[in-house]
Formats: C-alpha cells, sequence, structure tokens
C-alpha cells in the first residue's frame, strides 16, 4: 500500500467529554473523555484520520498530543514512504532511544499507533477501498461485545444493551469478592445462556487470589477472564493460572511489540489476545500480530476503549484477521465515539457491519466536536510553589527514595521481576 504523495501537515487534536457517570476500574476511575486524534495530510490534500490512546493518567490526552505535534510530525512531514510499515518501522527506530532516555517507551509507541493509524486510512482512501479490503478481510460484519460495564447494578445495563442487539457482554469486577460474584450471578440469572458473559479485573489480583476467584467464577460460564494478573508477571504465573483452571485467560492491552506477543503467544497461558492498535502498533503492527494470534490457535478480540477512530481502526483489523473473535464495544456515554465510528453506532444481533466507503469509512465532523475541543495548555510558572512541591520528596533515608523501575511497566514474561505482586 504506496504513500505516492510527500506528507504535507500532521496534527493532533485534544477532546474531552465531561460524563456524568465516571468510568470506574479496578485500578482508578475515568470522570471524563478524553481523545487525540491525528489529522494526516499529504502533498495532494487527502486527509487520514488516526488515534491515540490517552485514558490514564488525567493529563494523557495533552502529553499524547505534544509528543504527536512537537516530536513526530518533524520525522514524517516532506517524506514520502513506500508504505504505513515504512513509516510505523522508521519512527519505532528512531524514537527508540528517546523511549529509554525519556522513560516514556508508552507515550511514544501510543504517539506512534495513532499516526500509523492515519497513515493507513490516508493510504487507503488513495487507494478508493475500505481498510479492511485493503488489509486482506473477506466480510465487513464483525461481532461485538458490550464492554465498560460499571459494577454499579451492572445488570441494568446489560439489559438495557441487550435491548439494542448486543448479545455478548464483559463486567467489570475486582471491586471485592462479593460485589463481583454477587454481579456475575445477577447477569448470569437474569439473562441466562442466551448472552456471552466475560469479565475483566483489570490486573487487581495476585496469583492466589486470581486461582481463587477464577474458580469462584467458574459456575458463571464466563468466555474469558480478562487480566487477572498484573501484566508485568512471570509468564510462568499465567501457566500456572490457566491450569488451575476452566476459564479462558486473556491479556494483550499492555503487551508492546511482535516479539512480546510472540512469547505471550509460545508461552500459552492465553486463550484470547487482545492488542490495543491505538497502545502499540497501530494497523502496521496490530494486523501482523493478528495473524501471529491466528497461527497460535488462538483468539484475536481487539482492546479497545475510546474514541470513535480507534474504535473503527479496531473494527476493521477484525475484520480483516476474520476468526470468531469480537470487537470491544464501549457502552458509555460518549459522543467521541458515538459522533464518528459511523455504522459501528447499529448493533445488530451481537454484530455492527462496516461501510463500504474508502479508508476507515468515517471522519470526525470537527464543528460538531468543537465543543469538546481543548484549544490550549496552561503551564504553570509559580517556581515557589514548585521549590515547595520538591521540598516534599526530600528524601532521609535510601529506603523511602522513589525507584522507577518498581513502578515501570515491563510486561510478562521471564525478564520480569521476580517480587511478589501486592495485592491492591
Amino acid at each position: 500500500m504506496m504513500l505516492d504523495r510527500p506528507i504535507r501537515r500532521v496534527e493532533a487534536l485534544v477532546f474531552r467529554y465531561p460524563v456524568k457517570t465516571p468510568v470506574k476500574t479496578s485500578f482508578g476511575i475515568m470522570n471524563d473523555r478524553p481523545a487525540v486524534f491525528i489529522r494526516v495530510e499529504d502533498t495532494d490534500g487527502v486527509v487520514g484520520w488516526g488515534e491515540t490512546w490517552c485514558n490514564f493518567p488525567t493529563v494523557g490526552a495533552e502529553h499524547r498530543a505534544r509528543i504527536v505535534n512537537e516530536v513526530l510530525t518533524p520525522l514524517v512531514t516532506g517524506r514520502a514512504f513506500a508504505s504505513p510499515p515504512e513509516a510505523f518501522e522508521e519512527a519505532t527506530r528512531r524514537m527508540a532511544v528517546l523511549a529509554l532516555q525519556s522513560g516514556e517507551a508508552g507515550p511514544l509507541a501510543q504517539a506512534i499507533a495513532g499516526l500509523d493509524i492515519a497513515l493507513w486510512d490516508l493510504a487507503a482512501r488513495r487507494a478508493g477501498k475500505p481498510l479492511w479490503a485493503v488489509l486482506g478481510g473477506g466480510t465487513a460484519r464483525i461481532a461485538v461485545y458490550a464492554s465498560g460495564i460499571n459494577p454499579d447494578r451492572p445488570e441494568m445495563t446489560v439489559g438495557a444493551m441487550r435491548d439494542r442487539g448486543h448479545r455478548a457482554f464483559k463486567l467489570k469486577v475486582g471491586f471485592g469478592d462479593e460485589l463481583d460474584c454477587r454481579n456475575l450471578c445477577v447477569v448470569r440469572e437474569a439473562f441466562g445462556d442466551d448472552i456471552l458473559l466475560a469479565a475483566d479485573a483489570n490486573q487487581a489480583w495476585d496469583l492466589e487470589r486470581a486461582t481463587a476467584l477464577s474458580h469462584r467464577f467458574e459456575s458463571y460460564g464466563l468466555h474469558w477472564l480478562e487480566e487477572p494478573l498484573r501484566a508485568d508477571r512471570p509468564w510462568s504465573e499465567w501457566k500456572t493460572l490457566s491450569r488451575s483452571t476452566i476459564l479462558p485467560l486473556a491479556a494483550g492491552e499492555n503487551v508492546a511489540g511482535i516479539e512480546a506477543f510472540a512469547e505471550a503467544l509460545a508461552q500459552g497461558g492465553l486463550k484470547v489476545v487482545q492488542p490495543d492498535a491505538a497502545k502499540w502498533g497501530g494497523v502496521s503492527g496490530c494486523h501482523a500480530v493478528a495473524r501471529m494470534i491466528a497461527d497460535a490457535g488462538c483468539t484475536y478480540c481487539p482492546h479497545y476503549l475510546g474514541g470513535g477512530v480507534g474504535l473503527l481502526a479496531s473494527a476493521h483489523l477484525l475484520a480483516a484477521a476474520g476468526g470468531n473473535g469480537l470487537l470491544e464495544v464501549d457502552v458509555n456515554d460518549n459522543p467521541l465515539r458515538d459522533e464518528v465510528c459511523g455504522s459501528l453506532r447499529e448493533i445488530r444481533d451481537g454484530h455492527a457491519t462496516l461501510a463500504d466507503a474508502p479508508g476507515l469509512g468515517a471522519e470526525p465532523d470537527l464543528d460538531r466536536l468543537r465543543r469538546f475541543q481543548v484549544r490550549a495548555q496552561s503551564i504553570s510558572a509559580n517556581l515557589s510553589g514548585w521549590r515547595k512541591l520538591l521540598d516534599r520528596f526530600r528524601f532521609r533515608r535510601a529506603k523511602d527514595r522513589y525507584e522507577p523501575s518498581n513502578y515501570y511497566m515491563r510486561g510478562p514474561g521471564p525478564k520480569a521481576r521476580s517480587t511478589p505482586a501486592r495485592t491492591p
């Protein structure tokens, strides 16, 4: 897929939607819904759109946008590339040392992923074909599941979404054993075996608790149990857990890199693998990983919780991959998703159908979204305030010193640290 015209302009735009009902996970709460949409234009005026992951921390959206606008844009502006993967590989290679120096491998990878999605959209638009077809897909119809369901009376949300066409649902767990079991039990009893039910713990437990709770969850007939362990735990723990329960284990949103996914698949602890195209890889990386997942006999279910551009990209990747995977569709109120994702708003009998339009098939209407756009970023120049803040971090004892290696996510595998996981 050629990008035979130089890139003229790249711009990352920040949006925030203030939600009425916060989105809860076992590790944090989202009080608004951010999105960073990336617009790429070539010298012929053809435009492609991408999106980068920016849910956490609170300032994540503004931070990722500045990485795109100030770091990545100079790398691609004025350049023509043989293909989006060539641009992806060059950007990844050029950012490798900066990622080490800054300790920000994740944010840089997320920014590159969003740029890659935009370049694929642009290339498919130039070809006049939908992205799923460019990637070799045979059908525009994909299975979906409802996600982002809060732990407060989830049966109400499941019922409402079932009425709107959903047939598969993923509940958040990790909020206490009794509440978790109550929610899974009530939903299963209310809707029976007519629905597919999964659960997402968001890295909430250590191996001992994950083993105990997976046994309790087995009676609810879960299609998978997602991230029961922290993403930096060794694969030996995932394999131990997988052997101790009948529940299929799922993970992948916090795995980055072809080699890391290859190791994950080789270790055999996962049945459902969930790359997030806006977190790492974009289309270039995740399309390759999806083939690896199929070859390993696992199920590819793209992870996604963000705005409409990234959701569309994830849908096209799933349509191209085929198989029996499902697309994650957040069902919380979010116009940054719903006003951008085109035909994905229409769910019928657990499925959605992508448009035949070129590229992603839809694009942000900036006039409609303008009311949510963050136009300026302010930086405090109160030096006395900074000094007071820094004074609080003067450690008198070595054991009190902040050690980044204790906190940075390294991804699971044999190189992960061997210290026991702390139970949140």
